[in-house]
């Protein structure tokens, strides 16, 4: 199965999203199932994984219902506030969706990532680490000495690093970055998404060569068996097309990876991470 591990859809007359303005005009309309099918069968794609873009329960209720339609959606990856008492409710409901595949924690918004370490937010977390939820984790490069400290608290934490963890490729940072990635690689129970790199990139001006070796740092540090495909769709459109996304990623692969390898990048691991096989998120219970 190949997947693209990292889209989102949106309908703009719902109001969620509030960092889509009428200054980004190219994001600042509807993405639906049906503008994004061509992209599928261009790449050979059997589907995606659909990830929230807004921090609200409601989303997450109109991407699982959206899903029930389209078959191309393989999983949702919706949103929990872990500071907030009832998110054990929201999370049940939730899982009884047969395409409910985990949630995100969206860590780049946090003005101070230290709540990450209140023992409330620590001791939810837990809980989900014990079921093996898997729980995809939005960070930037500034907030990843926290994070690294917060997987310490929750060693068997299945949990995906998105967008590689937004190095500032504008700059050419590579420290403290790949410190910090390094140490995240060494937990066994950490993926990454090589995705939404493009925009991490001068959008106008970006090179190939801006990106390849942030892609080369994460193949070498988590192998081909810790790393996933992501478009980033529609979001990638700030700097570059679909096919352009694409091509950078293949690119950048090794000469000597084979068909094995690249069958776990495009859809393997992410059928393994998010336990598609299973139907549901956690129905092993």
């Amino acid at each position: 199965m190949r997947i693209d591990a990292h889209q989102h859809y949106w309908t703009m007359k719902r109001n969620d999203y509030g960092w889509i303005t009428p200054e980004l005009p190219v994001l600042y309309r509807d993405y639906l199932p049906e503008h994004f099918a061509q992209h599928l069968q261009n790449h050979g794609l059997d589907g995606s994984i659909v990830v929230q873009a807004a921090p609200t329960i409601e989303e997450t209720d109109y991407l699982l219902q959206l899903a029930e339609g389209d078959d191309t959606v393989l999983g949702v990856v919706g949103w929990l506030d872990l500071f907030d008492p009832n998110h054990r409710l929201h999370y049940e409901r939730f899982r009884r969706h047969p395409k409910f595949v985990g949630f995100r924690i969206m860590i780049q918004d946090m003005p101070d990532t230290a709540r990450l370490m209140d023992p409330t937010f620590v001791e939810a977390l837990r809980q989900y680490e014990a079921e093996d939820v898997p729980v995809d984790l939005l960070v930037v490069s500034r907030q990843l000495s926290d994070v690294v400290e917060l997987l310490k608290l929750t060693p068997r934490l299945r949990a995906v690093i998105d967008h590689i963890a937004k190095p500032r490729m504008k700059e050419a940072e590579r420290e403290p970055w790949l410190t910090h990635m390094t140490a995240l690689s060494r937990m066994p129970n950490v993926y990454c998404k090589l995705s939404g790199m493009v925009t991490e990139a001068d959008h106008s001006r970006w090179r190939k060569e801006d990106i390849l070796p942030y892609i080369g740092q994460v193949l070498e540090l988590f192998g081909s068996e810790r790393v996933m495909f992501g478009s980033d769709w529609p979001v990638c459109l700030l700097a570059a097309e679909y096919d352009e996304v694409m091509d950078v990623l293949l690119s950048g692969l090794p000469d000597y990876w084979g068909e094995e390898e690249r069958a776990r990048l495009f859809g393997l691991n992410a059928q393994q991470f998010y336990k598609l096989e299973q139907g549901r998120c956690n129905n092993g219970r």
